[in-house]
């Protein structure tokens, strides 16, 4: 499977709005972790790593901020600003988040529990493996 925008269900209300997203429903893996990123300084990018293992679904909660994705040979760039979609991004391709509005709120959901031994830091590296 590849990288792609999934919409979660919206529920309109006068009152406010309601999405929610379900493991192996909306996402397509059991969610073993979530994180949060916020209070980003303008002009700092997060991320610049890929997983040999972890997959990930990142959303907008609040704000705004650009995803980047590499699979080693070309970038693709998904403009996240709404709550109620996100990206799908699977094992082996290099993220990394930049252009975060100012109180930008990033949820990431994973399918793994941290572990450090699964980053890729080194892009040069992450290039020789997937090419």
């Amino acid at each position: 499977m590849t990288h792609k925008i999934i919409e979660l269900p919206k529920f309109f209300d006068d009152r406010g709005n309601l999405s929610f997203l379900e493991s192996n429903v909306h996402i397509p893996f059991k969610i073993k972790r979530s994180y949060l990123i916020y209070d980003v300084p303008g002009g700092e990018s997060r991320g610049g790593h890929a997983f040999k293992e972890q997959q990930e679904f990142i959303i907008a909660i609040s704000g705004s901020f650009d995803l980047i994705i590499n699979d080693g040979n070309k970038d693709i760039k998904y403009s996240l600003n709404r709550s109620y979609y996100g990206v799908y991004v699977p094992n082996m391709l290099w993220r990394h988040l930049e252009n975060f509005s100012t109180n930008s709120l990033c949820l990431v959901v994973a399918s793994t529990y941290y572990d450090a031994n699964d980053y890729i830091v080194d892009f040069d590296l992450f290039k020789n493996i997937v090419t």
